[in-house]
């Protein structure tokens, strides 16, 4: 039996129940509500099913809609997969690849590499944004994020790129002016450096448990990395922004035999939504940037 269903209204579909609302999937997609809307009816149409009950207030999906989901997400990888295969039969991988990571990742991890991958990659179009909180790729329309620590978001696809260690460290001026001693109880002795928006960040993997006081407090991790430069404190930063610091005598480590390792804030992961294929463009980029990340 031939399928009936067309591909558009698929997609129309799927980026409904993943965006939550006709409107916001009308604006991932660049097209009229009212034309989401009719894909979405043509498609139940088609099927003689009612996949999803609208309300005022929300969307549902019907058993029936649980259940085509999955086989509708997973039709549409398979073709997007076979038309990418044949493309790349005679050309390297091409498009517009969008990339979101913490400022800190961007400047000292992926902005370093950027030249050289364009060089291999001519044809794809790079779009790199940073957000230092956790977005919504699909409200962003972002392809690839960069998250450092433990992930909680069972809607994403994940790869490993590898661990970063943490570092308790200062300035040799601040140290010069406020000298430490014996171990990492004494830390709320010192003028502290925390975020302002990650409540989550502030608590310090270490073995004593500390509450830890705060003299100053950034939304960016780049912004406190540079605050300790200028000797205006204490902070707990991972080695992808601070090991040229450290190995430049910029920053000096601390209290180091007091971190705990491993920990959940250790882990460098890339992850993107589950809609979307392994295309050859998130392939390439990720196996260029691996190999020459300095975690």
């Amino acid at each position: 039996m031939p399928v009936s269903s067309k591909t558009e209204d698929l997609e129309a579909f799927l980026t409904v129940v993943d965006t939550g609302s006709f409107s916001s999937a009308a604006n991932l997609l660049n097209q009229q509500v009212a034309k989401i809307s009719r894909a979405v009816t043509r498609l139940e149409d088609t099927l003689k099913v009612t996949l999803l009950n609208r309300t005022t207030r929300r969307l549902e999906l019907t058993e029936e809609g649980e259940l085509f989901l999955h086989y509708a997400r997973d039709g549409l990888n398979v073709l997007e997969k076979g038309e990418e295969a044949l493309r790349l039969l005679h050309h390297l991988p091409s498009g517009k690849l969008r990339v979101d990571a913490a400022s800190p990742f961007v400047f000292h991890q992926l902005a370093p590499l950027v030249g050289e991958f364009c060089q291999a990659f001519p044809d794809i179009t790079l779009d790199i944004t940073s957000h230092d909180s956790i977005i919504d790729l699909l409200e962003h329309k972002t392809d690839i994020a960069i998250r450092i620590g433990d992930l909680s978001d069972s809607n994403l696809h994940a790869r490993r790129l590898g661990k970063s260690k943490l570092h308790i460290v200062a300035s040799p001026q601040y140290l010069a002016q406020s000298p430490i001693s014996g171990d990492a109880s004494s830390l709320n002795n010192h003028r502290l450096i925390g975020f302002s928006d990650s409540p989550a960040l502030n608590k310090w993997p270490i073995t004593q448990e500390i509450n830890l006081r705060y003299s100053l407090r950034a939304s960016s991790g780049e912004t406190i990395r540079q605050l300790c430069l200028a000797g205006q404190g204490i902070a707990l930063l991972s080695n992808f922004m601070v090991h040229k610091d450290i190995s430049d005598g910029a920053l000096v480590p601390i209290f180091c035999d007091d971190i705990i390792s491993p920990n959940r804030r250790e882990s460098v992961q890339a992850v993107y939504y589950k809609n979307s294929a392994v295309s050859s463009r998130i392939s390439a980029f990720l196996d260029f940037i691996q190999p020459r990340l300095t975690l």
